[in-house]
């Protein structure tokens, strides 16, 4: 069975970035962990809970075939954090499916892994990407490589349905 791990902040994740591509990429029959940089319930911006099953740090890039880090305002939490820019770059350079939604693709950025590649993010962190090399294109879902990234809430369901192809073909 194919496995992921989605990271949520444990304050003001999105809830559609979360919800709608983890029901995607199980519906598909790939088993989801939920990780965040602590085990409390996880709130959402529109009141969504998750709990984490995984500490950020205590994760394998060699346990996973997807690292997806879920957007939202908490994301934030994650640009400057350097287990998560060593986690991304470990599933990057292992040849993982590594995708980020909404404003997580500036950890991607930060980590390093985007300079060169095609990336979209929420339309306000675009400057981000664009400082770090990426080629921005503003498309609602972007796949270049094993790296997706996807604009916002209103393509969750995209950016899963994009994972499961990635991960499942």
């Amino acid at each position: 069975m194919k496995k992921a791990v989605m990271v949520i902040a444990q304050e003001n994740f999105r809830d559609e970035e979360l919800f709608e591509p983890k029901e995607v990429l199980e519906k598909s029959g790939i088993e989801v962990k939920i990780a965040s940089s602590g085990l409390k319930l996880a709130k959402g911006v529109l009141g969504g809970t998750a709990e984490p099953e995984l500490l950020l740090k205590d994760i394998s890039a060699r346990d996973f075939d997807a690292v997806i880090f879920v957007g939202g305002a908490g994301a934030s939490e994650y640009w400057d954090d350097p287990v998560a820019h060593r986690l991304i770059n470990d599933a990057y350079n292992s040849d993982k499916i590594v995708g980020a939604i909404c404003i997580a693709p500036v950890t991607f950025a930060k980590a390093g892994i985007l300079k060169g590649k095609k990336a979209t993010v929420w339309k306000s962190e675009s400057g981000q990407l664009k400082a770090a090399g990426a080629i921005y294109t503003g498309v609602n879902c972007q796949k270049d490589g094993k790296i997706i990234t996807a604009a916002g809430p209103f393509a969750a369901k995209e950016f899963g349905e994009e994972l499961v192809r990635a991960i499942l073909y």
